[in-house]
C-alpha cells in the first residue's frame, strides 16, 4: 500500500480512483467489508482503490473536549489497511482548523475531483464532512453527477448473531467496541476488531514495586489518547520490540492497595516466565480475556493479600492462555 501524507505526492493517473474516506479508527470488521466493497468495484472499473483518512481523529479539533479516546495511533491504523490486502493507496490529510472549515464543496472539487480524479465514492450513509458537517451523502451525490463520479452510500455492518452483545446497536463499530472495553470485555471488542484489542508503548522505569512483591512487570507508558479497557487484571500478550510475543498477566489500573486517592492510571504486564530487560523497549499488549476487575486490599496483611490474590492472577492467566 502506498502512502501518501500530502495532496502533492499523488500521482495522478489516466484511469481514476474507487475511494472512501473516514477516520476508520480502530480498522475493524465493518471497515473490513467496506474496503472489501471498495476493491471489488475498483476492479470491476480498473480503479485504484483508495483509502482518504486524517492524522487525527476530526473530533479532536472540532470538539476536543468530548472526542473519543483512540483504539487505534495512526501509524497502527496504516498497518492495519495495508494488512487488509484491499488498499492501493493512502492519503493521510492532515487535519488542523483550517481544515474543519473548509467548505464542503471546495473538498470535494479540489481533493475528490481534483487531485483523487475520484470516479467511485463509497461512504458512510451517515458520513458527514465539511464546515459545521454541511458536506453529506446528498450533497456527494449531487456534485458526483457533475464532476463524474458515482456515490454509494453504507448502512453500519452488523453483526452476526450470537454476536457479543452491547449497550449500542449490533453493529461493527468503533463506537461499539469503546463501549466494551469500558466494559472491560476485551473478548467482545476482540470480535467486533476481528483481533485482540492492543495498545503501545515504551516501557518505562517505574517503583520497582511488582518486584519486590516477586512479580515483576513492564511499566507500559501508553499515550493519552488511547482507548484502555476498564480497570482491572487481564489475560494478554506483550509483544517485544523484536516481535516476540509472550503471555503477560496485565493490569489496568491504579495501585488502590497503596494509593488512598486515585494514582496514575498505568498498563503494568506480568510476562509469564521471563526474566529478561524489556526497558525502553517499544511494545505492544494485547487483550484477550479479563480475569477480574481492580481490588483493593485493606488492614496490616493488604500487601500480602494482594501478593496471594498477584500470584492467583498469574496461574489463572497461564490457564487461561495454555
Amino acid at each position: 500500500m502506498n502512502v501518501f501524507r500530502d495532496l502533492t505526492e499523488v500521482p495522478r493517473i489516466d484511469g481514476g480512483r474507487a475511494v472512501t474516506i473516514g477516520a476508520f479508527d480502530g480498522v475493524h470488521r465493518g471497515h473490513y467489508e467496506l474496503l472489501r466493497l471498495v476493491r471489488e468495484l475498483g476492479l470491476a472499473r480498473d480503479l485504484r482503490a483508495t483509502v482518504v483518512t486524517f492524522d487525527r481523529h476530526p473530533a479532536e479539533v472540532v470538539r476536543p473536549a468530548s472526542a473519543p479516546l483512540l483504539l487505534t495511533t495512526l501509524d497502527q491504523k496504516l498497518e492495519l489497511l495495508g494488512a487488509t490486502g484491499f488498499v492501493d493507496e493512502c492519503l493521510v490529510l492532515p487535519f488542523d482548523e483550517s481544515r474543519s472549515k473548509e467548505p464542503a464543496e471546495d473538498f470535494v472539487e479540489a481533493v475528490l475531483a481534483g487531485v483523487l480524479r475520484t470516479r467511485m465514492l463509497v461512504v458512510g450513509d451517515d458520513f458527514h464532512f465539511g464546515y459545521r458537517r454541511r458536506g453529506d451523502v446528498a450533497l456527494l451525490k449531487r456534485m458526483g453527477a457533475d464532476l463524474g463520479f458515482e456515490v454509494l452510500g453504507l448502512g453500519l455492518v452488523a453483526a452476526p448473531a450470537g454476536a457479543p452483545a452491547s449497550p449500542g446497536a449490533p453493529t461493527y463499530s468503533s463506537t461499539r467496541v469503546r463501549e466494551l472495553l469500558a466494559l472491560g470485555d476485551v473478548a467482545g471488542a476482540a470480535e467486533v476488531l476481528g483481533r485482540p484489542h492492543e495498545v503501545r508503548g515504551t516501557v518505562g522505569r517505574g517503583d520497582g514495586r511488582g518486584r519486590q512483591l516477586g512479580v515483576p512487570t513492564a511499566n507500559v507508558q501508553v499515550p493519552p489518547r488511547l482507548c484502555l479497557p476498564d480497570e482491572g487484571v487481564y489475560a494478554g500478550t506483550l509483544v517485544d520490540g523484536t516481535g516476540t510475543e509472550r503471555v503477560a498477566a496485565v493490569s489496568v489500573g491504579r495501585r488502590a492497595t497503596f494509593y488512598a486517592e486515585r494514582g496514575e492510571l498505568l498498563v503494568e504486564a506480568h510476562v509469564l516466565d521471563f526474566d529478561g530487560d524489556l526497558y525502553d523497549q517499544e511494545v505492544a499488549v494485547r487483550f484477550h480475556h479479563r480475569v477480574r476487575g481492580q481490588l483493593r486490599f485493606e488492614g496490616p496483611d493488604a500487601v500480602d493479600q494482594l501478593v496471594a490474590q498477584m500470584h492467583a492472577d498469574v496461574e489463572h492467566v497461564r490457564t487461561l492462555r495454555a
